[in-house]
């Protein structure tokens, strides 16, 4: 199969997420173009890529905007898909599939766009100041294997603070993203691996009591507790739920009780770390949970959380040491995709100043609100059409890359073998053969005809013959 047929199939199968067989077709319209831009100025940029007439830029805002346009159901037939595709390249741990969460902040200037606020960079680079005005996302990713390599493919993503609708409203941004985890519906329950920011109680219950796993770093300051002695008889007073406190830090300080093996940590070789493991009660949560402490020569100590007790220690170590992957995924996602790169202003929007936090809706009027609704919706949709995207290329990347590097027409100084195509790299070759693409007559035929009829032969570059 060609790239663009193997493309089309898994963009089929996200027909239910749109109400009109018409959006739907729009939908795919843009997503193609998102595949294949070569710069990142927003919608305009999709109108460009294609070489499309001007009114379609009117009627692609029209789709981000679209209440046909259901973002997230469009995420959980992606996750399905995604699943579905690339079963037999998906990292497992323990049996279980291994997702990665994690968040991202985008800068946005405008002061008239909704849950745009102040937010705090904690960052160990000085050249990114330690405060940013803008949106900040939560994103679930799918950890899958490429050849020796590893890659995220993002699931979905929502911008989960910057707006208070109700004063009643007490859910906090853990509590947002098990919801948006869990909304996914995934038939059978995986392995979640996240910074020591989602070490929590709001993430780990909900996510036990639907049978999910949480590998977690926690912070260096944490304490656990030892089982609590038997209650003597006789003795009155509640029995204890907890024993003797433990300081995690000053277990390092034991070095008999750590054992040394090669690091499992990904692209590490030649490199021995020590490690020691301990089931004990952390009382956020009130259960016994398994601490990794981890000593590498390089990378100094870190503390690791898992609540399955049953993976073994290297297994936490080896799993968690991919939780950066999901960080590679969030450049790409910027640089190459543009999928936070949408310019949705709200023209009745009362400017806010710039030092300001979440914006509070409870005393405006229905309609006011009505309208920041719809303008996150906009926001939405755009964030998981170019998650989407990405993960089409990179799918490409793993079942078709020798395709890939037919079609990419240009030239690598270096080439690294077991390592796939980038999203770029499938982004030029989907590029190269748009024109086979959209002279099409098979079963692609509904959208290629559809982008054909609007295509501005004078400004289509490349892509005159097609039209």
């Amino acid at each position: 199969m060609g790239l663009w047929s193997v493309w089309w199939s898994c963009v089929e199968r996200l027909r239910p997420a749109f109400s009109r067989s018409r959006t739907f077709l729009w939908f795919a319209l843009a997503l193609a173009a998102a595949c294949v831009r070569p710069d990142l100025a927003g919608v305009t940029s999709l109108v460009r890529s294609l070489g499309l007439e001007p009114a379609c830029y009117g009627c692609l805002l029209r789709l981000f905007h679209s209440t046909g346009f259901d973002a997230e159901r469009l995420a959980r037939l992606w996750t399905q898909s995604a699943l579905a595709l690339l079963h037999r390249q998906l990292w497992q741990a323990g049996g279980r599939t291994v997702f990665l969460a994690d968040g991202i902040k985008i800068p946005k200037t405008g002061r008239k766009m909704p849950a745009v606020k102040k937010l705090h960079q904690e960052s160990e680079s000085n050249t990114k100041p330690e405060y940013i005005f803008g949106h900040s996302c939560q994103v679930i990713a799918l950890a899958v294997r490429a050849a020796r390599g590893c890659f995220a493919l993002p699931l979905a993503g929502g911008i989960h603070e910057g707006v208070v609708f109700s004063n009643r409203d007490r859910r906090t941004l853990l509590d947002k993203l098990a919801a948006m985890l869990l909304a996914l519906e995934v038939s059978t329950p995986g392995l979640l691996v996240a910074d020591a920011y989602y070490a929590s109680a709001k993430i780990i219950l909900p996510l036990l009591r639907a049978g999910w796993h949480l590998i977690a770093g926690v912070r260096f300051n944490a304490v656990a507790y030892l089982p609590p002695e038997p209650p003597v008889p006789g003795r009155r007073g509640r029995r204890r739920r907890y024993g003797a406190k433990v300081h995690l830090r000053t277990c390092f300080e034991e070095d008999d009780a750590f054992t040394e093996a090669p690091s499992p940590v990904y692209g590490e070789t030649g490199i021995a770390l020590r490690y020691r493991a301990l089931d004990l009660l952390w009382r956020p949560v009130g259960i016994v949970v398994r601490f990794v402490l981890v000593a590498h020569p390089t990378r100094g100590r870190k503390i690791l959380l898992s609540t399955d007790r049953s993976l073994p220690p290297l297994t936490v170590i080896q799993t968690y040491g991919i939780r950066f992957k999901i960080e590679v995924s969030f450049k790409q996602a910027i640089h190459t995709l543009g999928t936070y790169a949408y310019h949705f202003w709200m023209s009745i929007m009362k400017p806010r100043p710039r030092r300001s936090g979440n914006q509070h809706l409870h005393m405006e009027s229905e309609h006011y609100r009505n309208a920041v609704r719809r303008k996150l919706r906009a926001y939405h949709a755009h964030i998981q059409l170019g998650i989407v995207a990405q993960g089409l290329l990179q799918a490409l990347a793993v079942l078709e890359p020798a395709a890939v590097w037919r079609h990419y027409g240009s030239w690598l100084r270096t080439i690294r073998i077991g390592v796939p195509p980038s999203e770029r790299v499938v982004a030029l070759a989907l590029r190269n053969t748009l024109p086979q693409f959209l002279a099409d007559t098979a079963r692609t035929a509904i959208l290629a005809k559809f982008i054909r009829k609007r295509i501005d032969p004078g400004r289509a570059e490349g892509l005159k013959l097609a039209s």
